[in-house]
């Protein structure tokens, strides 16, 4: 079965958005993520920004990557739970760490973090509702 027959099989919350809804938001979203965690690294490969600023976004980075492969590829909610948590804590951790540097920085991941907690609030219901260990 392919991996959106898998998802669709899936028990999930009523309030579960479209899968072409995610796929809109995270096209929104992406622009703002390359601009704004380009910013980031490139200033601290300049050794204008700290390496601790960048760490988070470097966590955040790679846990998003993650998600994808661990819930659709794996198909395991349990883990991409797991993931999305991360996702969200780094996110979380990035907004902090950068804010007294790039204050820009910080206020352009406000979407992507509304976005995420969604995401991962959603993700815990469906893990829940699918457990899988």
């Amino acid at each position: 079965m392919t991996w959106i027959e898998w998802y669709n099989s899936l028990a999930k919350p009523a309030w579960t958005p479209e899968p072409a809804t995610i796929s809109l938001i995270w096209t929104i979203l992406y622009p703002i993520i390359a601009l704004t965690f380009g910013y980031v690294f490139v200033q601290a490969f300049r050794g204008k920004l700290p390496w601790m600023a960048a760490i988070p976004f470097a966590i955040n980075l790679i846990s998003n990557l993650l998600f994808m492969p661990i819930f659709a590829g794996l198909r395991n909610v349990s883990l991409a739970a797991i993931d999305i948590v991360i996702v969200w804590a780094s996110l979380l951790g990035c907004i902090c760490t950068i804010y007294p540097f790039a204050r820009w920085v910080a206020i352009a991941q406000v979407p992507y973090f509304a976005w995420v907690t969604v995401a991962t609030v959603l993700q815990l219901a469906i893990a829940s509702m699918n457990w899988t260990w």
